[in-house]
């Protein structure tokens, strides 16, 4: 099940750190618990076993587990059927992917390419018809009101500042966008809460 076939003659000691986790793995499952805790299983461990893992993870779940998983990997997140989202040791959000991604509402999420990303970033933040926004790499995740409408005046406000050439597209909004929104949200409360 947690494909170790061929390492029976190791030690522990002498596995990679995706092995180990494997054999975690092995090790959690071997009496058929009911309720599982698994603290970032895929950590260290290749595409191909992060995969392997969450098909054991959801036949564990199709057959009555209750599986609780930790990850940093909010793509893995997608996974899970209810998500708990946390920032600064406090809950921040919790909800299906579903629900947690209802939270931009009638908003839409464009993503935002130009040559000077950080540029575009600070003119995007300041633009009236954008409601929050956020840098992903070379990328730029804003929310706006209209999607269409907000994608003619995001390319024409890049175009005004020579920041071409630029490309925007309505996307649908990951959990990275999800989780950033609401830990924006927390810290805007709680500066808020010590005025």
């Amino acid at each position: 099940m947690a494909g170790l076939v061929g390492q029976e003659g190791r030690l522990a000691r002498e596995l990679s750190g995706g092995w180990k986790q494997r054999l975690a793995l092995a090790c959690a499952v071997l009496h058929r618990p009911r309720v599982l805790f698994l603290d970032e299983p895929t950590s260290g461990v290749d595409p191909i076993s992060r995969r392997q893992f969450w098909r054991v993870i959801d036949a564990m779940s199709a057959d009555g587990v209750t599986v609780f998983v930790t990850t940093h990997y909010l793509d893995e997140a997608e996974y899970c059927h209810r998500l708990a989202l946390i920032h600064a040791g406090r809950l921040v959000a919790l909800g299906t992917v579903r629900e947690l991604k209802d939270i931009f509402g009638d908003c839409a999420v464009i993503e935002v390419t130009a040559p000077r990303a950080a540029e575009a970033l600070e003119a995007l933040s300041r633009a009236p018809w954008v409601t929050e926004t956020s840098i992903f790499g070379r990328r730029v995740h804003a929310v706006v009101r209209e999607g269409e409408a907000g994608v003619r005046r995001t390319l024409d406000l890049l175009e005004e500042q020579g920041n071409v050439p630029a490309q925007a597209d309505c996307i649908v909004p990951s959990l990275e966008d999800v989780f950033i929104h609401h830990v924006e949200l927390a810290e805007r409360r709680a500066s808020e809460a010590r005025r």
